[in-house]
């Protein structure tokens, strides 16, 4: 993690102070904070988000798991109508310190994920709460009880096989 990676929310964990039993994180984000996340994530509002996480060493590092809630607001690309809705995304996540090997280019689409860095000791939970808030996002988001129908003019001409259509009929 370095100063131009990190983003408008960052709330570092230093891995070495983990206890055997685990960690548990509560990150909340600032008014701040969400309006940068509002602007970086083309959104008119983020009205609440937060992220609670459960860390524990494991053999090969850090495993992370938790919950990101976030309250916000989206514009209907069918209406274009600013409407709320809420995001819950679980995270399941794993850490490990650099190998200093290149990583190595998927064989298979349903193969296992390579872990996350852990950069200088540290984890990066808020960076990792606006990660899975950007999850959540509907890509096309529609107002709840909107219909989109869309009809082609093109459609109401006849196409060039119409007429072949009409041969077929009259026999």
């Amino acid at each position: 993690m370095t100063p131009e990676t990190v983003g408008p929310l960052s709330r570092l964990v230093d891995v070495m102070n983990i206890p055997p039993r685990g960690q548990e994180v509560h990150v909340v984000a600032s008014s701040e904070e969400r309006d940068a996340l509002a602007k970086d994530f083309g959104l008119p509002r983020i009205q609440a988000l937060s992220g609670d996480f459960k860390l524990t060493s494991t053999a090969k590092g850090i495993h992370v798991a938790g919950l990101v809630k976030a309250s916000i607001t989206q514009v209907c690309v069918v209406t274009l109508d600013s409407f709320d809705s809420d995001i819950e995304e679980e995270v399941e996540v794993d850490f490990a310190e650099p190998s200093g090997m290149p990583a190595e280019p998927p064989t298979d689409i349903n193969e296992y994920e390579p872990p996350d860095e852990i950069v200088n000791g540290q984890i990066d939970l808020g960076a990792l709460t606006a990660e899975f808030l950007a999850l959540g996002l509907d890509p096309y988001p529609r107002k709840p009880g909107v219909d989109f129908s869309y009809r082609d003019p093109g459609d109401d001409k006849d196409s060039p096989f119409a007429a072949l259509g009409k041969l077929k009929t009259d026999k």
